[in-house]
């Protein structure tokens, strides 16, 4: 193992895969005072990357739930990943200042809410208990949970007549103002199910949530939309690119090239963090102008996390992915923890993780 390696602490029968951060990585890492959650459903695995504080190295603990896609942090400290038919809340059950193994995070699933598979996309949490709001693709609808159903639609494009288990548009991003739903994205403003697949160079869409109406049209493939410190941040993942909305004007400003399909974003500070994927050999891949422009580059795809800088549009730092990990879906920022890890089913462990509330006395 290098001297840049990563130290891993897989779970049970994980399958080969290695990580090479750059040279700047780690101790841009080690400096933000946080650490990273990134998922892929390609390979079912959701991974923490932090830092060692004693070795200074990269610290990656990664777990196994099934086509893992949405992850959010909450304000409260909480994490919610989307799986093939569930949402997951996952609770820090060590207090501030403890530490168990190293790690000044532990997470554990304290709840699974069984919602079908319903294709979730982004996930945002929210604090003191409120359950999330997530993008429920296969139903073309923003949606949170209840106690009696799957999902509860909140809000549907004014385009979709209706709530049907057709994945009509591919609606897949959310951005939040705060608690409010501001933006969406779409592959392509369509009423039939599969019909966004033949509009995937062109036809995407950043609605506005309170209207319904385009914020910008003619993307590729639009993902991960973000609001940060003002301004509307997306992946137009068809051609490759990162880069901010100008919504006075309409028009997608792109900032820098990614080498691969990027999804999933997150802040910190003036960089975003963003997943970058090696495209399948599919149609919903194929055909994209991403490949004319990486053959013009004469580059092949990677798999990697990259680190952006919102005022150069450089890619700073980078933490690249090979083996069995060829695709990711979303990155998000835990901030306040250095080094986290998190409980799984496969092992005992998970048996002996008891974590009482205080008595609070009848009254």
């Amino acid at each position: 193992m290098t001297e840049d390696a990563a130290e891993t602490k897989p779970a049970a029968e994980a399958p080969k895969l290695e990580l090479r951060p750059s040279r700047t990585f780690t101790p841009w890492l080690a400096g933000t005072g946080a650490s990273l959650g990134f998922t892929t459903y390609q390979a079912g695995k959701i991974f923490l990357i932090g830092v060692n504080g004693e070795t200074g190295r990269l610290s990656v603990f990664e777990r196994s739930f099934p086509r893992c896609m949405g992850l959010g942090a909450g304000p409260d400290g909480a994490l919610w990943l989307s799986s093939l038919y569930q949402l997951w809340r996952f609770e820090n059950v060590l207090e501030k200042g403890q530490m168990r193994e190293g790690y000044d995070a532990v997470y554990l699933p304290i709840d699974g809410r069984t919602t079908g598979d319903v294709d979730i996309h982004d996930v945002h949490p929210f604090a003191g208990g409120r359950p999330p709001i997530f993008v429920v693709t296969r139903f073309n609808c923003l949606a949170t949970l209840d106690w009696r159903h799957s999902f509860v639609p909140v809000w549907k494009p004014p385009f979709v007549d209706r709530i049907a288990a057709e994945d009509r548009c591919h609606l897949n991003g959310l951005a939040m103002d705060g608690e409010k739903p501001a933006y969406v994205t779409c592959v392509a403003r369509t009423n039939v199910a599969g019909a966004w697949r033949e509009h995937r160079r062109e036809g995407g869409v950043v609605l506005d949530v309170a209207s319904g109406e385009p914020v910008v049209t003619g993307l590729s493939m639009p993902h991960s939309p973000r609001l940060h410190q003002g301004e509307l941040y997306l992946i137009q993942s068809g051609t490759g690119e990162f880069g901010r909305v100008d919504r006075a004007s309409g028009k997608f400003e792109p900032m820098c090239f990614l080498p691969g399909f990027a999804r999933g974003v997150t802040f910190v500070g003036r960089h975003a963090v963003i997943g970058v994927s090696r495209p399948r050999k599919d149609r919903t891949f194929e055909g994209l102008a991403l490949d004319e422009r990486l053959a013009k580059e004469g580059v092949s795809p990677t798999c990697q996390i990259a680190v952006v800088n919102l005022d150069t549009g450089d890619v700073e730092h980078g933490l690249e992915i090979d083996g069995a990990v060829q695709e990711l879906y979303d990155v998000t920022l835990i901030p306040g923890v250095r080094r986290p890890m998190i409980i799984g089913f496969r092992t005992e462990e998970i048996r002996f993780m008891v974590h009482p509330a205080p008595l609070r006395p009848l009254g």
